[in-house]
């Protein structure tokens, strides 16, 4: 092994040394509290063991006092989120902060800093620790000192009885310094303070905020009005797109919140996948870039539906301009992350919804353009020259609607049946008796027509209406409590899923609906229009266990296919329907 693997283990090692010592540290400080007389007694025998495995020849060991430890000290310093200090003239078993800055000015076994600084001018019997943060010794330390990005400086007194390890940061020594062990710097170099980040985790992380107003947080500041530059620049680039997103978030918000859902979790599936095949390996950061930018956008949709809820529904010309909205919108918003604990819901619920709102209407927009390059369905109704167009998103630079004038074919033809009623009443009485015929005719053949469907069953095929997401789920949850209060009944536990796909294909095949179906007036039925025989029934009943597998998304997958269908029903080749009321199922 070479000195610079060598040199990686040992700081690593020591690291891993480091963080194990303050779990323990932080448990025995807690044990103490429960029991100080056991723990001296614990502590008292130690030192017994310590000495008395100390050779005789004492005079060769070198100076410092390595294996004193723990000897008349019976108290810890301990803060999370504070400074622990410990004046000059005290002892402690230990000095310990996480999210905060250890002092020793007395005589302490360890000092360790996380995310703090580490400032020893005393006498440290063991270790001094910083992680995240400088170190800085000007006094005895009689085990070794560990700094894992940070610097660390030696003052003129500094003696240092172990190594000295530095691990992401630089080394200053005054020439007084002493270290009798080695020196290992591990990717050393000046990286600058982290002051910054201690500011942040101080007053923002620890009240669970991304902001607040206190020092050394200006870089926070400026990251986020930077970000909301950002958000309001793709505003002004991308208006019709970001448009359509508010649009969708505001006209279908539970698709939204189950796309964000869905995405959520698909997303560390696809990594997964894409690592498997090694292929797709080099696909994987294109797949970052293209979630962090829908990330960035989305959050720009959620500031401009905020905003525009804040402005009202805007009129027509600049202040309609989504730009605007994403500005108000994000003003509030950085304000409110100043609010404790409300700050992190804010920022992680935007991004949870701005995410949603992006993919979901990416899946309408690729269903319209499908739709569009199929062509209109068989026997579906093309639209009337007469009726209202499709709701525009809004911020649409348009003019308010105007009711629809009456059709000119209307009007000639009143305008003439006024002018010519006195001229010709004899055809106007030809025409009275002509239109009494014609309405007595029509009723005659509504009245067969109707007697002739009512005696004709309802047919129950592929080209009924399909069945929605909710209705679906809301069947399904009706059967699985049904078949978890029979297995309870029954004492068996084990086995739910197992009988609830055997129960759903005895009654697809039997029935062509479960109960929660019959209840809700659904059926299952076949897409080439065969009778939904055993195999089917048990090919979709297996393939329920694959929706399932992948946190189930086969299941979230019938509210964004166009046909409303699950993985389970393109197996089998299978649509759910809704059937007439007053059909029977059963």
């Amino acid at each position: 092994m070479n000195t610079s693997m060598l040199q990686r283990f040992l700081s690593l090692t020591m690291l891993s040394v480091a963080v194990l010592a303050l779990i323990s540290l932080m448990a025995a400080s807690a044990v103490q509290a429960a029991d100080q007389p056991a723990a001296a007694e614990s502590a008292a025998s130690a030192a017994a063991a310590v000495v008395e495995d100390t050779p005789d020849n004492v005079e060769d060991a070198p100076t410092h006092h390595r294996g004193h430890h723990h000897h008349g000290r019976e108290n810890s310093v301990v803060n999370i989120g504070h400074d622990s200090t410990l004046p000059s003239g005290d002892t402690a078993d230990a000095v310990v902060s996480v999210f905060g800055s250890s002092t020793s000015d007395g005589d302490a076994s360890d000092v360790v800093s996380i995310l703090g600084d580490t400032r020893v001018t005393g006498h440290v019997s063991d270790t001094a620790v910083a992680v995240l943060g400088n170190t800085y010794l000007d006094g005895m330390v009689d085990g070794d000192s560990v700094t894992v990005l940070g610097d660390l400086e030696l003052g003129p007194h500094a003696e240092v009885g172990g190594d000295v390890v530095v691990v992401g940061g630089s080394l200053k020594r005054d020439p007084g310094a002493v270290i009798h062990g080695t020196i290992q710097n591990v990717l050393g170099g000046d990286f600058g303070s982290l002051n910054w980040l201690h500011a942040w985790v101080r007053h923002c992380l620890l009240y669970a905020r991304p902001l607040a107003f206190a020092p050394g947080l200006g870089w926070a500041w400026g990251l986020a009005l930077g970000c909301l530059a950002l958000y309001v620049g793709l505003a002004l680039l991308f208006r019709e797109g970001l448009s359509r997103c508010v649009h969708t978030f505001d006209t279908q918000p539970g698709y939204t919140i189950l796309a964000a859902l869905c995405a959520a979790l698909l997303t560390p599936v696809l990594l997964v996948l894409l690592c498997v095949t090694v292929i797709g390996i080099a696909a994987v950061p294109f797949v970052i870039f293209a979630l962090i930018c829908v990330g960035l956008f989305g959050k720009a949709v959620m500031l401009a539906w905020f905003g525009a809820r804040i402005m009202g529904r805007p009129g027509a010309g600049p202040m309609s301009h989504p730009a605007l909205a994403v500005l108000i919108g994000g003003t509030v918003v950085l304000l409110l992350y100043v609010v404790p604990v409300l700050g992190f819901l804010v920022f992680k619920i935007l991004g949870f919804l701005g995410l949603g709102a992006v993919v979901y209407t990416l899946i309408l927009a690729s269903r319209a353009h499908r739709a569009a390059k199929e062509g209109p369905r068989p026997g579906a109704a093309s639209p009337s020259p007469g009726s209202p167009p499709p709701a525009s998103p809004p911020y649409a630079a348009a003019a308010p609607a105007e009711p629809p004038p009456a059709s000119s074919g209307l009007d000639t033809a009143g305008f003439g049946s006024a002018s010519g009623a006195a001229e010709a009443p004899d055809s106007a009485a030809a025409a009275a008796q002509g239109a009494s015929a014609a309405a007595a005719a029509a009723a005659s053949a509504s009245t067969s027509a109707s007697t002739s469907a009512a005696a004709a069953p309802v047919a129950v095929s592929a080209a009924s209406p399909r069945a929605g997401f909710w209705i679906r789920m809301l069947a399904l949850l009706l059967d699985g409590l049904l078949v978890g209060f029979s297995m309870s009944v029954l004492h068996t536990h084990h086995l739910e899923l197992i009988v609830l796909a055997t129960y759903g294909a005895v009654m697809w095949k039997l029935r062509g609906s479960t109960i929660g179906g019959i209840v809700f007036d659904l059926h299952v039925v076949r897409v080439d229009g065969r009778p939904l025989d055993w195999e089917t029934a048990i090919v979709r009943a297996l393939s329920c266990f694959l929706s399932l597998a992948v946190v189930g998304l086969g299941f979230f997958w019938i509210a964004f296919d166009a046909n409303h269908q699950g993985w389970h029903d393109k197996i089998a080749g299978t649509v759910v329907v809704r059937v007439p009321k007053g059909v029977p199922l059963v």
